[in-house]
Formats: structure tokens, C-alpha cells, sequence
């Protein structure tokens, strides 16, 4: 990485029925800090798509359902001009306004990679359910053990640079996503920062951690992809 200054941003926002959340969520975005905010529609059936194109952004759809997936669709639709990327979720979880944070050690130079930490933040009471905070105290201990880096927190609210994204060479379509990301990262030597963010609770009921089965399919999943990479020639 030459650490050379970033001059186009862009917000990635995968977004599945979040009709309640979406128009909050794009309200708080800072005005010019982004050259483009994308919502990556992950087959919708509520007003998700009508209401972010109603507050300006630019709406890819992506049916074939996973987090992954929308991010990826997303991915493929950036400006060729683009050089960093924001992920965030269109929950209203994260505070859109903190992006700035993640953004300064990447226009500085300093970092390729910024993870926004809930743990190190201060998060809502009850915006991390149990199984969360578990899931990620394990989840965090294995990239320790199996990849040297020490990580405190999986969140969804991180930027990068876009030429490191491309270097990772994403695949993961849905649970796998954000820890795909982390390992191949370290993998990749990337320079990592993690930054503490606020998280409060979600608007409406999470796919993921409000849904038992989809919290141990998730968990499945994130076991593997760590197990996985971990024996896989890079």
C-alpha cells in the first residue's frame, strides 16, 4: 500500500426490510463526505428502496439474499473514481456522523483498514444481545490464536481503501462477510486500526441476532470461515 491521501469516499449501506430505519439512517450522513451513498436493496418488499432513492441515494438491487451478496452488488456498482469504501448497516445501530473517525487514519496514510469497535464504544444497553458478545469474544480469540491479530469487535461500520478491498478478493455471500474481511486483512498485511464507535439499539428486529436459528447459522458459519482460512494457502 503507498498510503497515498484518499479522495473519493463511498458509502455501501446492504439493506433488507429496513423501511422504518433506511430514512433515518441516510438522514444522518454528513453532508459531503461521500462522493456517492449506494443502499445495495437485498430484495426488499417493503418501501426500503423508494425511500432511499427519495433521499438521494444511488439504489442497486441484489435478490439473491445474504449480506455478502449485497455488498458485493454494491461493490460492482462503485464510481470508477472511487477510493475508499464505508460499510455501514441501514439499521440506525451506528451513528452515520462517526464516519469521520474511521475515515482519518485513512486519509492521514496511516491505516488501510479501519474496523468502528462497539466494544471499545459505548454501546446502548441491550443493542448487544448475549449471544453477540459471546459470539464475538470467540470469534475475536481464534483470529488471535490462529492469525496473530488481536481484534476486539466484528462490527459492520468499517472503511478501507478500495484497492486493499479489491486485494482481498471477497466471497463470503452472507454471515461470513465482515470476518472474511478481518482475516483476509491480516492476511494480506494490511494496516489495521480499530477505532471505538457508538452503537445503540437497532430500529425494527435484527435478521440476525433477533432470530435464534439465523444467530446459530450465523455462528456456524463464522466458525468456518475462520477454520477455513486458517488452512487455506493465500
Amino acid at each position: 500500500m503507498n498510503g497515498a491521501p484518499v479522495a473519493k469516499a463511498v458509502l455501501i449501506i446492504p439493506a433488507l426490510n429496513e423501511e422504518p430505519a433506511i430514512g433515518v439512517t441516510l438522514a444522518r450522513i454528513p453532508p459531503g463526505l461521500y462522493a456517492e451513498i449506494i443502499v445495495a436493496d437485498n430484495g426488499s418488499r417493503d418501501r426500503t428502496a423508494e425511500i432511499a432513492r427519495q433521499a438521494g441515494a444511488t439504489v442497486v438491487t441484489e435478490p439473491r439474499r445474504g449480506y455478502g451478496s449485497a455488498c458485493l452488488r454494491a461493490m460492482a456498482s462503485l464510481p470508477a473514481d472511487a477510493d475508499v469504501v464505508v460499510f455501514i448497516d441501514a439499521d440506525s445501530s451506528n451513528d452515520p456522523r462517526e464516519a469521520a473517525s474511521l475515515l482519518a487514519p485513512i486519509y492521514s496514510g496511516r491505516a488501510d483498514f479501519v474496523l468502528g469497535s462497539r466494544t471499545l464504544g459505548k454501546a446502548e444497553k441491550g443493542s448487544l444481545q448475549p449471544h453477540q458478545r459471546f459470539g464475538n469474544v470467540l470469534a475475536t480469540f481464534l483470529i488471535r490464536i490462529l492469525f496473530g491479530r488481536r481484534y476486539t469487535d466484528l462490527g459492520p461500520f468499517r472503511a478501507i481503501r478500495l484497492d486493499a478491498l479489491r486485494q482481498l478478493d471477497m466471497q463470503d455471500r452472507n454471515y461470513g462477510w465482515t470476518i472474511e474481511m478481518q482475516i483476509k486483512a491480516v492476511r494480506r498485511k494490511l494496516r489495521i486500526e480499530e477505532i471505538p464507535v457508538s452503537y445503540r439499539n437497532r430500529i425494527g428486529v435484527s435478521k440476525v441476532s433477533g432470530n435464534l436459528k439465523a444467530s446459530l447459522l450465523a455462528g456456524v458459519k463464522i466458525l468456518w470461515i475462520v477454520f477455513r482460512l486458517a488452512f487455506q494457502h493465500f
